[in-house]
């Protein structure tokens, strides 16, 4: 088998570079998690807030206060002003991602973040194994370590202490 011959899956889409992208995401996911009662929606706040972190990490790459950087930017996107603003990684600045030039592939990003939520479902499954695990232990059986002794002069290694 070829692998020159077979037919490749190209994809050209971009999308706004910057954490444009993710703010966006992360605005979506915000709005979602609103209409959301009870505990349903603790899955989606914490993805909004997952997404976050890379325009977070570009601020602080760009030496920004971050806060500052996340709120104006994040108010620009809520209010309709410009949700194409994000952070110019060369000038350092936060800029207009279209007028600028900055995309990202969207095939590339579109796969970070499944690979993300990928891992993050391996993680709980995990967790709720090892919690499955820690309900079939029998009755009475220690749940963890037990509390830890502690030792009193003289203890250490079975010695006693020599007065001088």
């Amino acid at each position: 088998c070829n692998v020159n011959s077979k037919k490749r899956n190209k994809n050209p889409k971009l999308v706004p570079g910057g954490g444009v992208t993710e703010l966006t995401v992360s605005a979506m996911l915000k709005q979602r998690s609103s209409s959301i009662e009870g505990i349903e929606k603790w899955p989606y706040e914490a993805a909004a807030l997952a997404f976050e972190g890379i325009p977070q990490t570009l601020a602080q790459n760009c030496n920004f206060d971050v806060i500052q950087t996340m709120n104006a930017m994040q108010g620009k996107h809520a209010n309709g002003e410009n949700e194409w603003i994000g952070i110019d990684g060369n000038t350092g600045e936060i800029a207009d991602m279209k007028e600028h030039n900055i995309w990202d592939s969207y095939t590339v990003k579109a796969q970070a973040f499944k690979t993300a939520t990928e891992a993050a479902c391996m993680l709980l499954r995990i967790d709720d194994i090892v919690s499955g695990i820690k309900k079939k232990q029998a009755p009475g059986a220690s749940q963890g370590p037990s509390k830890p002794k502690i030792k009193e002069e003289g203890d250490a290694d079975n010695e006693e202490m020599i007065p001088e």
